[in-house]
């Protein structure tokens, strides 16, 4: 059975909550957080009334708690792809492990060792870097992208490879102009060196499967309040790093990854709808995968195939949607709009229309109940690299969103 977002739309509480004028809003703010479905809501509640406690207790339900932490982490283990759970550190958000991370290798580094850094990344895979480079007396190398397509320059992260290369980060998939990058190829160039490899999934998550094994890389980083659910962060990272790396700690924590990379209680309630959410993926494979993948097994296999479906559907609606932009007068896309070349970007795309701000667009459209976003995005790099130091309209379509939306999108626009 083919995957559609009707099929699903009924698990969104919050796509049928009218506007003022009885109107349904759009959501197509989707790369800077979805909306969740119902069962992550509830599961949320269900924390509250069952297991609220805290960890390593003897009684029903720190038990409990206990028992859910440990299924949320094979979760997120056959989510990724990852050989074990204890592979998986979750915190409050990307960028906050993304800066532990960062702190725990600069204690590994020593002044003139290199790290390498993409004009194409948020800056949540920049600052922790260019921050300890300050600190430490590092090098910071820079990898170029190419402007008419808002790809990566994979001739400048060559270039930029040394013996002295201890990190390269990269992003999987833009978040600002949605560009895949061959985080697989540059995994085995930056092994190559010796150098670790850090990869920034966020944008990716939602519309990419991904298989940390065979990617080959050292650290990807993920948010699940960008693929349905709610607001945390997740370091996946070879176990053996993991284990050895440095870290900053209180002194009775458990000093075994993964626990040694979670300082303080966290929220368990938004693990419980964690848990939630990656079952939703799995009851997506369930019942629409269809693609064989017979190197997973399992939940693993799922998740894969329901990624896989809802792949194969948001294609067709970016498809519609670029079509469309390119017949509105005045409307520029940034990055690939080659429709052969869509399996290279995710359905993030960013636009401007001449002779509007890109403000002033978003204002425009969120008057009219469709919800987009304008700036940077944190994308620093990237907008000045293309010369859009004013931002960009970004529009991203999730799993839910519908062809019909995007016709109202583009009727819209195209008034303006």
């Amino acid at each position: 059975m083919t995957f559609h977002a009707e099929a699903i739309r009924p698990q969104f509480p919050s796509l049928h909550l009218p506007a003022d004028d009885g109107s349904l809003p759009v959501f197509l703010d989707n790369p800077a957080g979805t909306q969740v479905p119902l069962g992550v809501m509830q599961a949320v509640t269900e924390y509250y009334m069952t297991m609220n406690s805290n960890s390593g207790g003897v009684f029903a339900t720190s038990r409990r708690n206990d028992e859910m932490i440990q299924r949320t982490r094979e979760g997120m283990a056959d989510f990724l792809n990852a050989a074990s759970a204890s592979e998986i550190v979750i915190g409050p958000n990307m960028t906050t492990l993304c800066f532990n991370l960062s702190r725990s290798i600069a204690q590994t580094l020593a002044p003139g060792d290199e790290i390498i850094l993409t004009r194409m990344d948020h800056d949540a895979n920049i600052a922790p870097w260019t921050l300890i480079a300050r600190d430490c007396g590092l090098t910071l190398k820079w990898v170029d992208i190419r402007s008419e397509d808002c790809t990566l320059d994979m001739d400048s992260l060559e270039a930029a490879l040394s013996e002295r290369t201890k990190v390269v980060a990269t992003v999987h998939a833009s978040n600002a102009v949605g560009t895949v990058n061959p985080i697989k190829q540059i995994a085995g160039m930056a092994r190559a060196v010796g150098a670790w490899h850090v990869v920034d999934a966020v944008q990716s998550a939602p519309h990419v499967p991904i298989d940390v094994a065979d990617i080959g890389c050292d650290f990807l980083l993920c948010s699940s309040y960008k693929f349905y659910g709610p607001h945390l962060g997740i370091m996946w990272g070879r176990s053996d790093l993991l284990e050895s790396l440095p870290v900053y700690k209180v002194r009775p924590a458990k000093d075994a990854a993964p626990n040694r990379w979670e300082n303080g209680t966290p929220s368990y309630e938004t693990w419980h709808g964690l848990l939630a959410c990656l079952d939703h993926w799995e009851r997506i494979g369930e019942e629409y995968g269809d693609a064989e993948l017979p190197q997973f097994a399992g939940r693993r296999r799922q998740m894969k195939r329901g990624m896989t479906a809802v792949q194969a559907f948001e294609r067709e609606l970016v498809t519609s949607l670029i079509d469309g932009l390119h017949a509105i007068p005045g409307v520029s896309i940034a990055g690939i709009t080659d429709s052969a070349r869509f399996d290279q970007r995710v359905p993030t795309v960013a636009i401007v229309k001449e002779g509007h701000q890109p403000h002033e667009i978003a204002s425009y459209l969120a008057a009219n109940h469709i919800y987009v976003w304008s700036g940077n995005y944190y994308a620093v790099e990237i907008m000045e690299r293309i010369n859009r130091l004013e931002g960009m309209v970004r529009i991203g379509i999730g799993q839910y969103n519908t062809i019909d939306e995007i016709n109202r999108l583009l009727n819209l626009l195209d008034m303006l």
